[in-house]
């Protein structure tokens, strides 16, 4: 299995980049947002997802681990394949993405090309409480290894129960405020007094 590509940049099409490895050139397909950044010539590496089928073999790339995490939990979605799973998580930054599962808010997915309402519950439905896990594991390590960002806060708020909105709109205040502190717990405490007082 090729689990990442390290390279230059080769050619860029529309769907995809060759990127050169030891005198071989890999096609690896990617995001758009992606692809507008790259440049041949430069030197890129990219998390890979290896597709192999009977009549297909392909390489998926992202920028980052997380990226490549989710991609992967999309596709055990029914309905879901890789070119729906690429243009997800190309659409947003993964929090976002991840945010709009924990709260149904299925408007963020149908706005994504391919992705109709049925699929948008189907995946919302599906994927919520894997997300969640996955949140709370994800604030738990930002408590103790760095500063917690604004995705880490609104999951403890979405997960003791407020709206999507009002758990960002807190979060937010906490994360401007200098007087709070960097960990995690910090910054939920302070987005819960936020919520109190309004």
């Amino acid at each position: 299995m090729i689990a990442s590509v390290d390279g230059l940049v080769g050619a860029v099409f529309a769907d995809s980049l060759i990127i050169e490895v030891g005198g071989l050139g890999y096609r690896v397909f990617c995001a758009p947002a992606l692809l507008s950044v790259a440049r041949p010539g430069e030197r890129t590496k990219l998390f890979t997802y290896q597709l192999i089928r009977e009549d297909v073999q392909a390489l998926y790339g992202f920028r980052s681990p997380e990226e490549l995490g989710f991609f992967g939990l999309l596709q055990t979605v029914t309905g879901v394949g890789p070119k729906v799973a690429l243009a997800i998580v190309g659409s947003r930054p993964i929090g976002d993405l991840q945010l709009a599962i924990m709260s149904d808010d299925q408007a963020v997915l149908t706005a994504v090309s391919g992705v109709g309402k049925r699929l948008a519950a189907r995946i919302c439905l599906e994927l919520k409480e894997k997300v969640s896990a996955a949140g709370v594991a994800a604030s738990v390590g930002g408590g103790i290894g760095g500063p917690a960002g604004e995705p880490e806060v609104v999951a403890a708020l979405l997960a003791l129960g407020y709206s999507a909105g009002e758990a960002r709109q807190a979060s937010r205040d906490a994360l401007s405020d200098p007087a709070v502190g960097t960990g995690l717990e910090d910054r939920v405490k302070a987005a819960l007094r936020t919520l109190l007082r309004g």
